[in-house]
């Protein structure tokens, strides 16, 4: 399975990735080892997340998501 994510970070911002692992995923990104942009953001939790069954779909469902302003992706979290 594929997954694209939406987590909030500790000072507020969203993070949209794509991975085959959420726990792992979250998990990376809470160590430390996660996307550059949240290693200065932590605690990350999880706040959405899709499935998928092509990676495909996942990355472009990412890219999608990326794009939208701050208030759309809060409404797509139900915020």
């Amino acid at each position: 399975m594929n997954y694209t994510y939406v987590v909030e970070c500790a000072d507020g911002s969203l993070y949209t990735g794509w991975t085959t692992d959420i726990e792992r995923r979250l998990s990376a990104h809470n160590s430390g080892k996660g996307a550059k942009y949240t290693r200065a953001r932590l605690p990350v939790k999880l706040v959405y997340f899709e499935s998928y069954s092509e990676k495909s779909a996942a990355m472009k469902r990412e890219a999608e998501i990326k794009s939208y302003s701050r208030a759309k992706k809060l409404e797509l979290i139900g915020r």
